[in-house]
């Protein structure tokens, strides 16, 4: 072998090794997380299975390739073999794939088999997508609430409503923060029924493994068993619609006592809320109070789409400055829309996710802000009336 020949070898072999060295692959970001499940660990276990795999093929095939393309070449005195079909070939390149595949095949239907087995589940949770939030449901526990993206409007939005990323500075979980994380206990085995309110979501927590489409009319499962207690983030792995950026999922997985603890601070907190709701039936706020409520209100759940101007994003979520829902039309039919939606638009309904006080507030502001000046003032029994429960 000539003296260049073997310093191309030299030089191909260490480009090789330096790939395949430990601090190289410590490096990247590019390769799957192991999880914190036994079954997002088999998952990773495939992964590199099949990785392995596939590396090992593309050496030999592309070694073969490269090495009979440079030392038989024509320049070399090479001259092609003329041959026409081989039975042994045709087995060999029949019968390795088909063994490769087997191999593969094997550990993955045994994973797939364990993804799809919820029986002798311990916790059942309804995991509801929505524009743009989950919604999740403890069954026998009378207990739900709606999670929602809580990173702070200015830290992705200029002052003027527009998305540039420019405003306040991003903290860690930019993105990735929900003011009501879900609960789940640790080492129990957790059921999920996911399904969806409006268009195709997906449910995506990358440490578990857990990766179900949320489609609207059905019902798909999936569950886990974390080890330990900790937060664990994801995001909605659909595209979902305008905000589908802005659909984080946030777990906090509590050991079994405090998870029983958060159960029983969960019920002294509804009995509390139903109790508040029965007193704002009996009570007037100001315009002062309503406007205030109001307008943090709108804020927090309606200035995404109507945008804080009340110019809207027009065809889709219409203007409400000027427009006649909160001008010339009843306080009745406006109240009915911002609790039930309407049907065949992208307005969802917020009965379930606001107080009454918390929907009069937001019709008031809506009814005089913006120029609207309708002079309308809105009561949670104004609400209650409308057909508000």
């Amino acid at each position: 072998m000539s003296r260049s020949n073997q310093r191309w070898l030299l030089g191909g072999g260490l480009c090789f090794a330096s790939l395949l060295s430990s601090s190289a692959w410590a490096d990247t970001q590019l390769n799957l997380t192991k999880g914190v499940t036994a079954v997002s660990r088999e998952v990773y276990d495939l992964h590199m299975l099949a990785l392995y795999i596939c590396t090992a093929i593309g050496v030999v095939v592309f070694g073969a390739m490269f090495w009979s393309m440079f030392f038989h070449r024509k320049s070399k005195g090479a001259k092609a073999a003329d041959f026409h079909e081989s039975t042994k070939v045709e087995i060999l390149w029949t019968t390795i794939p088909i063994v490769i595949l087997i191999a593969m095949a094997v550990p993955a239907t045994s994973t797939l088999i364990d993804m799809e087995n919820n029986d002798n589940s311990e916790v059942t949770i309804q995991v509801t997508g929505s524009q743009w939030k989950w919604h999740y449901k403890y069954f026998d526990q009378n207990i739900e609430y709606y999670s929602v993206l809580s990173t702070p409007r200015e830290q992705y939005e200029n002052q003027n409503g527009s998305f540039a990323g420019n405003g306040a500075n991003k903290d860690e979980n930019y993105l990735l923060e929900v003011d009501k994380p879900l609960v789940i206990p640790a080492n129990k085995k957790v059921r999920f029924l996911i399904t969806s309110d409006d268009v195709i979501h997906a449910w995506w927590v990358p440490a578990f493994a857990v990766k179900q489409d949320a489609n609207p009319g059905f019902i798909n499962e999936a569950w886990t068993n974390v080890d330990k207690p900790g937060v664990y983030r994801g995001q909605c792995a659909e595209l979902c619609g305008k905000d589908h950026g802005f659909m984080p999922i946030v777990v906090e997985v509590k050991s079994p006592e405090d998870y029983d603890a958060w159960l029983n601070e969960q019920h002294a907190l509804a009995a509390k809320s139903a109790d508040a709701e029965k007193a704002s039936l009996s009570a007037s706020m100001s315009k002062e109070e309503l406007m205030q409520l109001g307008e943090s209100t709108y804020m927090a759940y309606c200035a995404a789409c109507h945008q804080p101007t009340g110019l809207g994003l027009p065809p889709a979520f219409p203007a409400l400055k000027g427009s006649p829902i909160a001008t010339t039309g009843s306080v009745a039919e406006h109240i009915d829309v911002v609790f039930n939606g309407r049907a065949g638009t992208g307005m969802q309904g917020y009965g379930k996710q606001l107080s009454l006080k918390e929907i009069a507030a937001v019709v008031t502001y809506e009814r005089n802000a913006w120029g609207n000046d309708t002079g309308d003032l809105v009561q949670s029994a104004d609400v209650k009336a409308a057909g508000g429960e």
